[in-house]
């Protein structure tokens, strides 16, 4: 329990239903939804497609989601890959020879087609109760009336507006310039967007005048997208993985997200008395970063698309895990492994609901970097995220850019369970730093004993690209200590990452709801 002396939030209880997410109105929303007869599910539709309005530097309907999905009544998660796939016309060779030595960041190559869309119609179809014309009602009354501009979103907003080009700066700023906190935000043409997935579903999206835009706009930068391509789009329903450590289970999303990586590091930090360490003292950081150098090596190494990726099992195999543990030296900081930094980005929502019937929802969705590729389509101002730089262009890596290949995704959604029942869905959003953030607030839970608003408000430190990133709430004593094992320290320009989780207690028959002040978002119930 926390102390009530100090600033913090109290965790959020309720009976009945509870969202917890990155904004306070996307989190009602959900609530409404609820209320008003919908699932789970129904409600992380209407939340998620709102937080693209909310949250537009960081999520919308141009980019892709993953969920974990446990239906009413069981205790079995489905996944289901909500990523867009590359165009038939991307070659890695081409931008080899081009010069390039990674997918440019902010160019049409590193526009994958867009898969979330896709995913939240399959979802509505296969598990929702309202439809999508319901599920959508808010998101086209907010992107015209317009949504004031939260503190934590204009701080970000600020700081990325100049990645905008073309069209999307008159879509995407006011005037020019970023909006203040307070200021109102519209769309009004992503409103017609969301009207026509309403009334066409996915055909509405990926098919006719939103598509043809969607083309248009790609090809006349330089981009190779079809028509066919984006007709084609499907999202693909697969199997979690999992691990266990003490006695919780993690379900993370398997390839081609990194959600194998937060399995790998748990892996390894159960060889260590993680447990014995001081909370957040010198050596159990030291121990989180160690091993998050050798987890993140490996998946830059091995993960990919599903259809080619073939070490994951090596990854999940506990073996793998014990020898990459004994490379670890508790006195001395060995250096960087990898270069993870390539693809650095701090944008992502994240969405849990559980309703009544315990349906839980775990769904994550992004443009990748902020505002994505920084360019919008002409017509309806879509803006297009850019998670082919997630590929590499090194040929014969598994992870290598590739027509109708997707790209290996930061992003991760997650579930956990104890005792074969579902006990929690919760996310860490944060880009590189989610797996990571995954392993720290499981160890926090389990190792420290932590409730659940408490591991989410827990100071953070993160092993990025040969500096270790260390949030506010350490004490002098603990940098000074990570500095003499040969961390260099580095204060991250904003907090590491976000969180946001429920937690089922069956016992009481209670939702708990937690959720990240490092956002600008909350837990509601009712």
């Amino acid at each position: 329990m926390r102390d009530f002396h100090l600033p913090g939030r109290s965790a959020v209880f309720a009976a009945n239903g509870m969202c917890a997410t990155s904004h306070p109105l996307s989190a009602k929303v959900a609530v409404e939804t609820l209320q008003a007869g919908g699932n789970a599910v129904d409600a992380a539709i209407a939340g998620a497609a709102l937080l693209g309005i909310c949250e537009p530097h960081m999520a919308g309907i141009g980019g892709d989601c993953f969920a974990l999905i446990k239906p009413a009544g069981e205790e079995r998660i489905v996944a289901l890959n909500g990523s867009g796939r590359a165009p038939a016309g991307l070659s890695a060779a081409s931008m080899r020879e081009a010069g390039h030595h990674s997918v440019p960041v902010n160019g049409p190559e590193a526009v994958t087609v867009p898969g979330a869309v896709d995913a939240f119609c399959t979802l509505s179809a296969d598990y929702g109760r309202l439809g999508l014309e319901a599920a959508l009602a808010p998101a086209i009354l907010y992107a015209e009336a317009g949504v004031p501009t939260a503190p934590r979103v204009a701080f970000d907003w600020a700081h990325s507006a100049a990645t905008l080009r073309g069209v999307a700066r008159g879509y995407y700023t006011c005037d020019g310039r970023s909006p203040k906190a307070g200021v109102m935000f519209r769309h009004p043409r992503q409103a017609d967007v969301f009207r026509s997935i309403a009334r066409n579903g996915r055909s509405g999206f990926y098919e006719g005048e939103v598509a043809e835009d969607m083309v248009n706009s790609l090809r006349a930068l330089g981009g190779t997208h079809g028509l066919d391509d984006f007709a084609r789009t499907q999202c693909e329903y697969t199997k979690p993985v999992s691990g266990k450590y003490g006695d919780i289970e993690l379900l993370e999303h398997p390839p081609n997200t990194q959600g194998a990586t937060a399995l790998l590091l748990l892996n390894i930090l159960a060889e260590f008395d993680v447990a014995a360490m001081e909370p957040f003292g010198a050596m159990r950081a030291h121990i989180e970063a160690e091993a998050t150098k050798l987890a993140y090596d490996a998946r830059n190494r091995f993960i990919a698309d599903s259809d080619s990726s073939i070490r994951l099992d090596h990854m999940l195999d506990p073996e793998t895990a014990k020898r990459l543990a004994a490379l670890i030296d508790p006195g001395s900081a060995m250096p960087p492994t990898a270069d993870i930094a390539e693809a650095v980005h701090r944008d992502t929502v994240y969405i849990t609901v559980v309703d009544r019937e315990r349906m839980a929802v775990s769904l994550i969705y992004s443009l990748f970097h902020s505002f994505g590729a920084g360019i919008a389509s002409e017509r309806f101002g879509i803006l297009f995220h850019n998670r082919g730089a997630g590929f590499t262009l090194a040929g014969g890596h598994p992870n290598e850019a590739m027509a109708g290949k997707r790209p290996m995704h930061t992003i991760i959604p997650a579930i956990l369970k104890r005792n074969d029942r579902v006990l929690m869905p919760f996310g860490v959003m944060g880009g590189q730093y989610q797996a990571c953030g995954h392993a720290r607030f499981v160890t926090n839970l389990v190792d420290f004993g932590l409730d659940l608003q408490s591991a989410i408000d827990a100071p953070r430190s993160f092993s990025d690209g040969g500096d270790l990133q260390v949030e506010n709430g350490y004490s002098d004593s603990a940098l000074s200590g990570l500095t003499e094992l040969g961390h260099r320290i580095v204060r991250p320009e904003t907090a590491i990452g976000g969180a946001q989780a429920i937690r089922m207690d069956h016992d009481l028959g209670v939702l708990e709801g937690g959720s990240d002040p490092r956002k600008d978002g909350c837990a509601i119930g009712y």
